[in-house]
């Protein structure tokens, strides 16, 4: 197969200019984000059931390098059957219908302008514009499974796997210029697409789950099953079998 050679004008006419527009979208999309964002209100009761659960969870994962007594009393304060927490904690789910609830409307509206609605707009024009041609090449070889996914808009079965159309060099821009955005930005910056889509898809961390009293009876079986192990029983026999004696310790002026 022939090496193919791209003229140098698609460099500054065609890949210089998808990278452009495609950073300096992602900076319009987190200042209209930031101008377009709603005051959220936090349930205090919400947060510090999420916390409760968290501190038993991190006493089963963590719980063996506490002392036997520690880790019991922490136990009993979650598992106790008359005055442990998830025992005589009682809450009600309460799991909003986002088709009833106008806030929720609004910030999936509010989500989609600014994240799918520009990504599609763009990258429509983006293939409208910048069609058929040929950016880049990866420098290792790829199997053919990659064209479709690499050679968006370029239907060429003899065309090598490893050349990028210009379609693709812009999806590639949208997920690759993470490290640019945390640099201008900051950590939690809303240009982010791919941490964007990462948070929609698997949703928050610190999320409370609908049914609390759910969430509360499975955290108390998990530490009620769980027994202590000190990882730290001789730690200090350890240590001491694995320090130099001290004649071998080296001194600077011992023969002065």
């Amino acid at each position: 197969m022939a090496e193919l050679l791209l003229d140098p004008n698609i460099r500054f006419w065609v890949v210089l200019p998808i990278v452009c527009i495609t950073f300096f979208v992602g900076i319009i999309r987190h200042y209209v984000s930031i101008l377009l964002q709603s005051d959220k209100k936090v349930d205090l009761q919400q947060v510090a059931d999420s916390q409760a659960l968290m501190r038993s969870r991190l006493l089963r994962e963590n719980g063996k390098y506490l002392p036997k007594e520690s880790y019991v009393m922490r136990k009993y304060y979650f598992n106790d059957k008359d005055k442990g927490f998830f025992m005589t904690q009682k809450r009600q789910g309460n799991v909003k219908n986002p088709m009833t609830d106008p806030s929720m409307m609004t910030d999936m509206l509010k989500g989609n302008v600014t994240n799918i609605l520009p990504m599609i707009m763009i990258g429509g024009w983006i293939n409208w514009t910048f069609s058929g041609f040929i950016t880049t090449k990866v420098p290792f070889p790829l199997t053919i499974r990659f064209k479709p996914m690499l050679q968006r808009g370029i239907e060429l079965a003899s065309l090598d796997a490893s050349w990028v159309s210009s379609a693709s060099w812009y999806f590639l821009n949208v997920f690759g210029l993470r490290s640019m955005y945390t640099l201008i930005l900051g950590e939690n910056n809303a240009a982010d697409q791919a941490r964007i889509m990462q948070e929609q898809m698997s949703g928050s961390t610190m999320a409370m789950p609908p049914d609390p009293s759910k969430a509360f009876k499975a955290e108390w079986e998990a530490l009620q099953i769980t027994d202590h192990d000190w990882s730290l029983q001789s730690v200090e026999e350890e240590l001491l079998a694995n320090t130099p004696a001290q004649e071998d310790i080296y001194v600077k002026d011992k023969f002065v």
